[in-house]
């Protein structure tokens, strides 16, 4: 057999089967164990990465972040102010007017119209309230006497804008005694303290001439707390009568007035004091515009005593 005949043989016996011929080895390994390996490297680094995510995602720690955002902003953020309240008003009824006098004062004011009482309209007597009589004494030929008497009670209410019932008062009895003070054709206009009425009370009183005849007008405005009490009381002499004495029919509507201020402080459990009292810390903060001798009185002596 010649060599080249040999050479051929041997190599169909290295290719034949069941004869493992010695496989190709190149650096690194065969391709088929670095892709298993690379396999297995990365089935190992999911679960990592899965905690890794886990540890760092939207878990309990997110939440836990939230709720100190959000406790940071609440306690940044400025507190809910409370409502604004005022003190509740003093008194929160008002007597019927019709009785605020007695039989004894009206037999002095209206001595033929005691019966004669008129009660005023109003859509809520426990705020407005008032009464009016009338008495004329007819004399034959020599004249008649005539008067006329009116009782009006004002309450006032506490409210957010408007005040304190006590500060709305004391607002509308200044206006009050100014539009008593400018009645149209009045003459010999007087105005004067009142002693013993309320928390402070004013008289004004002036001439008025009519066709009826010559009228003398007394209007005595007095505030209790948060109650405004306005009494209009004139008389005349008619049919050639004489003219009333206007110092008579002063005090007269004075004695009145304070009379009407004793029945509202009774309608609300309380007793009328014998004497204006000093001024309250209220008072004091916001006082009328022409207050009167008594009160600025009262007011310095309160300031000593303190």
């Amino acid at each position: 057999m010649s060599e080249g005949t040999m050479q051929r043989a041997a190599q169909r016996e290295e290719r034949a089967p069941g004869i493992p011929s010695a496989p190709f080895r190149p650096r690194g390994g065969h391709p088929r164990a670095r892709r298993l390996n690379r396999f297995l490297v990365c089935a190992a680094a999911v679960p990592m990465m899965f905690l890794t995510a886990c540890s760092s995602g939207s878990g309990p720690a997110e939440g836990d972040g939230a709720q100190k955002t959000a406790a940071g902003k609440a306690s940044s953020s400025p507190s809910t102010s409370a409502s604004p309240t005022v003190p509740e008003a003093a008194y929160a009824k008002l007597p019927e007017a019709c009785k605020v006098l007695s039989d004894k004062t009206l037999r002095e004011l209206v001595p033929k119209g005691v019966k004669s009482a008129k009660e005023l309209s109003s859509s809520d007597v426990s705020k407005r309230a008032g009464c009016s009589w009338n008495s004329l004494d007819n004399n034959g030929v020599k004249g008649s006497q005539f008067r006329w008497l009116t009782v009006s009670l004002l309450r006032f209410e506490s409210d957010v804008v408007r005040g304190t019932g006590e500060k709305q008062a004391q607002e509308y009895y200044q206006k009050q005694v100014r539009d008593a003070q400018s009645v149209p054709n009045a003459k010999n206009t007087k105005t004067e303290p009142v002693a013993g009425t309320g928390n402070e009370a004013t008289v004004v009183r002036y001439d008025l001439k009519k066709k009826e005849g010559a009228f003398k007008q007394q209007t005595v405005v007095a505030r209790v707390e948060n109650v405004v009490v306005t009494l209009d009381y004139n008389g005349a002499g008619l049919a050639g009568d004489e003219t009333p004495d206007a110092d008579d029919l002063t005090k007269s509507a004075e004695k009145a007035a304070k009379e009407a201020v004793a029945a509202v402080t009774k309608a609300n459990g309380e007793t009328a004091p014998d004497a204006s009292p000093s001024p309250s810390a209220s008072e004091s903060a916001e006082k009328p515009a022409s207050p009167s001798a008594k009160d600025s009185a009262s007011a310095s002596e309160s300031a000593a005593r303190d």
